[in-house]
């Protein structure tokens, strides 16, 4: 059967009319996820665990947070710049370009996704793990990760790129009870 020139016309712009209520329905129900978003959890952030310090600044004792945790401030000027260039190279190699959500990185994940039928990478970048770590939720579902985003989005519109990475840098999970690459360094290397 063949389709005369009226018709294929016809067709298209029903097809685009589709597209175009479709895409406001995606549209609208983003905005209203967003709006029903709770608020970023920086204060979990903020909990750290008491240090005594002696006079030339040495740490002498540390003490679990009140969640049990070991979570010791860290600025990003204290981290060697090795680890910090190895970690965004394995993390988040955009991570200075994007704004809180890699487009080419969800892509890649979701492709593989769809091609391997299993999950072979994450596409989250420094930012949606920050958003998942202060939120204090591990879920990998669709919906998880669309939150992610969508604090990632609200993160980024709050604090610099530093500021994120210091968040990172303290809150990243290192087993067990320890939180933080400074917590990490102390309990497994001493330093």
């Amino acid at each position: 059967m063949r389709l005369g020139r009226a018709s294929v016309v016809r067709i298209v712009r029903a097809a685009t009319v589709l597209a175009a209520v479709l895409l406001c329905a995606a549209a609208g129900a983003l905005a209203v996820a967003w709006q029903r978003l709770e608020p970023l959890q920086l204060a979990r952030a903020e909990a750290l665990s008491v240090t005594v310090l002696d006079r030339n600044d040495r740490l002498l004792r540390a003490y679990t947070t009140p969640d049990g945790r070991w979570r010791l401030p860290v600025a990003v000027r204290e981290v060697d710049a090795r680890y910090l260039a190895m970690l965004l190279a394995f993390e988040d190699r955009r991570f200075r370009s994007h704004r809180g959500v890699d487009a080419i990185a969800l892509g890649r994940a979701a492709w593989q996704l769809l091609r391997h039928r299993r999950i072979v990478s994450g596409g989250s970048t420094l930012t949606m793990q920050v958003a998942r770590l202060l939120q204090g939720e591990h879920e990998r579902s669709g919906p998880g990760k669309l939150r992610q985003a969508l604090r990632a989005l609200m993160l980024e519109r709050r604090c610099s790129k530093d500021a994120i990475l210091a968040l990172y840098l303290r809150l990243a999970p290192f087993g067990g009870n320890l939180e933080g690459v400074r917590a990490a360094a102390l309990a497994y290397f001493g330093k």
